[in-house]
């Protein structure tokens, strides 16, 4: 690491002047639970770090729940995490965190919390990651829903003078202890203001306040440190552009990309706020999909120099993060009690935690070794056919030489490539939240055209494919990657499988 990382243009920088792209995960779950991360997704009584604590001292009693959250946040992230990260090839990573957890109603600071910080800024700073600071829960609640722990899913912060103060003393106490540290790659400010109006009501009235607040914190952080870059959120999940402003001469446009398709189409409102504030965009929390939706996704943002930090390294049975938690032994009477069943006892619910608080170190995961697999494109994994590269374009990533270009209409997936890609399932149902039903899109190529993608290491490479008229289908390993070409005949290709 060398200097203090800094936006110059579109660009992020690091002190030597040699561009920088973020590619890193989110730790979500430490310092800020959510429901659905134990197993307890859709449900109010136990979906939020307020409510999930709460149930749990109804069951473990509050002496046990006080060295409970202690334990938690000392064994949820150890330095065997980040060395499993960077050894993973990841670069950076993203700390959600609560103001209860930093400060106390009556503005003081919890020293316990800065020190699990400081511990974990040092092995960030031996193993060369970066660490961005996010303030997920403010004072008052900046979301208006259970990610910012409000207890009436409103966004206050922009309703009362003194959630603003605090968020700012808080901000200002953290630019102050992190001002010289390199390691901290930079400050996001607001973890997703403001909720879109059919989430948990209309809130919309309010965005003045935020873009007037935002800039009045960012104004405060800069005094207290002018070294460090700001991260700047939109609202609506962070994924409306319009709403962000240049607040600061080095910041980040930051927003957040669930459940679309991977496509430069999708990308274009962020591509083109960036352009006309001039400021380099940050994919700052991204994932819960699929392994081949990583892998198209991930692949286009690394082509078009977009940083990304992916969402959330570490939650309960999953197959879509890289660590995978183990269910307690008779953790289901808890969720049972959630929803009204029976309450288990209090030495039964102390031993469920008992045994989560051991699954959690990362020596008692299970490690999805194929998420960062696909994340990063290293072998052996899979992609979707239809996927082949963006950049640098016609003449190498794709090219119809024998044909005209097929005229795509303005929904059509990989719209300008001028490739025929076909939609088989039209009426394709969600099989997940965040699907965006784009692996019913498939690839046809006729006699003459081609598609490259790019892979680390590839030595082999086969892909799922339907012949329509017999002839000569070609895949070559070359140098960055692998080529598809129909020599002749015609196919429709559906999974590239590359080793």
């Amino acid at each position: 690491m060398n200097g203090f990382l800094h936006a110059e243009g579109k660009k992020i920088l690091d002190g030597d002047g040699k561009e920088v792209l973020l590619q890193g995960w989110g730790l979500g779950n430490w310092f800020v639970p959510e429901g659905y991360m134990w197993l307890a997704d859709h449900n109010e009584n136990f979906d939020r770090p307020s409510r999930i604590d709460r149930t749990l001292r109804e069951l473990c009693g509050d002496s046990y729940m006080d060295s409970f959250w202690q334990r938690w946040r000392e064994r949820f992230i150890k330095r065997e995490d980040i060395r499993y990260l960077h050894d993973l090839g990841f670069n950076s990573i993203r700390v959600p965190l609560s103001w209860r957890s930093l400060m106390d109603e009556q503005g003081s600071f919890k020293e316990e919390t800065f020190e699990l910080l400081d511990r974990l800024i040092s092995w960030c700073r031996e193993l060369e990651v970066y660490v961005f600071l996010d303030l997920h829960a403010a004072p008052g609640g900046q979301t208006g829903a259970n990610i910012d722990d409000t207890e009436d899913d409103v966004p206050r912060l922009f309703m009362e003078r003194k959630y603003q103060l605090q968020t700012i003393a808080l901000w200002e106490e953290i630019a102050r202890r992190y001002r010289e540290e390199i390691t901290v790659g930079g400050y996001d400010l607001l973890n997703e203001p403001i909720m879109p109006p059919f989430v948990n009501g209309d809130h919309d009235d309010l965005i003045p306040e935020e873009r007037r607040f935002m800039g009045e914190l960012a104004a405060r952080v800069r005094q207290a440190d002018p070294n460090h870059l700001l991260s700047i959120e939109g609202v609506h999940f962070a994924s409306d552009p319009s709403a962000v402003d240049k607040v600061d001469s080095n910041m980040v446009l930051h927003f957040h990309y669930y459940g679309q398709e991977p496509s430069v189409k999708s990308l274009r409102p962020y591509l083109d706020r960036a352009e006309e504030l001039d400021v380099p965009l940050w994919m700052g929390e991204t994932g819960e999909n699929s392994d081949r939706w990583y892998a198209a996704a991930y692949g286009l943002a690394r082509a078009m120099g977009i940083g990304y930090n992916v969402w959330c390294w570490k939650k309960m049975d999953c197959s879509n993060s890289p660590l995978s938690i183990k269910v307690p032994e008779h953790y289901q009477a808890i969720l049972d009690y959630t929803h009204g069943g029976e309450k288990p006892s209090e030495e039964l619910s102390q031993k469920i935690m008992d045994q989560l608080l051991h699954n959690i170190l990362i020596e008692n995961c299970k490690k999805n070794e194929s998420v960062c697999r696909h994340v990063l494109r290293k072998v052996p994994f899979s992609l979707q056919a239809a996927d082949f590269d963006e950049f640098p374009g016609r003449g190498f990533s794709w090219g119809r030489t024998s044909k005209p270009d097929v005229s795509q209409d303005e929904d059509s997936y990989r719209q300008g490539t001028g490739m025929e890609i076909v939609n088989t399932k039209p009426s394709q149902e969600k099989k997940a939240i965040f699907d965006s039903m784009w692996e019913r899109y498939v690839l046809r190529l006729s006699e003459g055209d081609y598609v490259f993608y790019t892979v680390l290491g590839a030595s082999a490479a086969s892909v799922e494919v339907e012949e329509e008229i017999p002839g000569n289908l070609e895949i070559r390993r070359l140098e960055g990657g692998v080529s598809v070409a129909c020599k002749s005949g015609r196919y429709l290709l559906r999974t590239l499988y590359i080793s």
